[in-house]
C-alpha cells in the first residue's frame, strides 16, 4: 500500500464501540465542498507517505491496547490494494472499519469479506448528488454500493453531513425513502472547527439542536437507529 498518509494512534469515536487506531489514505474521486480532509483530497502527492511496513511495525506495538482499525481518506476504494491490506491487517488479530463514499462497488465487494464494520457517506438524496459531491458520480455505482453493504450480514452505517446549502428536510425524506430499511442512519453536523475544501461553507449559519432533533425524529420513522453528531 502505497498511499498511507497519515495515522492518528487512537481513537474513541470513529469506531462504534471499539478503541481504534485510524489510517488515512490519501487520493479522491469527489469534490464535496464540506470535506474536512482537503490535504488527501487535493494535493495527497505533497503529504509524506508513509511505508506500508512502518505501519505493520506500528500496529504490532498497538496489540492489547486497541480492537479496531479505520481505513478512511480520501477514498480508500480507489486503491485496489485495498483489499490485501485490509487482508493484512485482519491477520494481526484487529477488527477492521472502513470508511467509503461507495463509488467503487467494484473494489468494495472484494473487501467487503475482510472488514467488520463499514461506513458510507451518503452525500445527498439523488437528484442533488452531484451538486454536492462536487463532481459528477455514477449513481448506478452508489445504489450498488447501498445494496451490497445492506446486504453484507457485516455492522454498518449510512451517514450524511448536515449543512443548510446542501440539506432540509425535503432532502431528508429523499434519502430515507431510499435507505428505508437501513440498519442505522447518522446525521452529522458540518464541523466549522475543522479544514473544510470550500472554506465558505463555513460562512453558513449551522442549523439549531432543535432543527437536528427534528431531522432525526424524521429520520427514525424510516431507520432501526438514528445518530445525531456534532450537534
Amino acid at each position: 500500500m502505497q498511499y498511507i498518509k497519515g495515522v492518528q494512534p487512537i481513537s474513541l469515536i470513529d469506531y462504534p464501540g471499539q478503541i481504534a487506531a485510524v489510517v488515512f489514505l490519501g487520493g479522491c474521486n469527489l469534490r464535496c465542498q464540506f470535506c474536512h480532509n482537503p490535504e488527501l483530497v487535493l494535493t495527497p502527492g505533497k503529504i509524506a507517505t508513509i511505508p506500508e511496513e512502518e505501519f505493520f511495525s506500528f500496529l504490532d506495538k498497538r496489540v492489547g491496547k486497541i480492537e479496531g482499525i479505520v481505513i478512511t481518506g480520501g477514498e480508500p476504494c480507489l486503491h485496489k490494494e485495498i483489499v490485501d491490506f485490509v487482508r493484512k491487517v485482519k491477520e494481526k488479530g484487529f477488527l477492521v472499519k472502513l470508511d467509503t463514499n461507495g463509488t467503487k462497488p467494484e473494489v468494495l465487494k472484494e473487501v467487503l469479506p475482510y472488514v467488520d464494520y463499514i461506513a458510507m457517506d451518503i452525500k445527498s438524496d439523488l437528484e442533488n448528488y452531484n451538486g454536492i459531491s462536487g463532481l459528477m458520480v455514477d449513481l448506478d455505482s452508489i445504489k450498488e454500493s447501498v445494496t451490497l453493504i445492506k446486504n453484507s450480514g457485516k455492522e454498518y452505517e449510512f451517514r450524511t453531513t448536515v449543512f443548510r446549502e446542501g440539506f432540509d428536510k425535503e432532502k431528508l425524506k429523499n434519502i430515507c425513502s431510499w435507505l428505508k430499511g437501513s440498519k442505522k442512519y447518522a446525521l452529522q453536523q458540518l464541523d466549522k472547527r475543522n479544514p473544510i475544501i470550500n472554506e465558505k461553507v463555513k460562512d453558513q449559519v449551522l442549523y439549531s439542536k432543535e432543527d437536528m432533533q427534528e431531522f432525526k425524529e424524521e429520520a427514525e420513522k424510516y431507520f432501526d437507529v438514528v445518530e445525531l453528531r456534532n450537534v
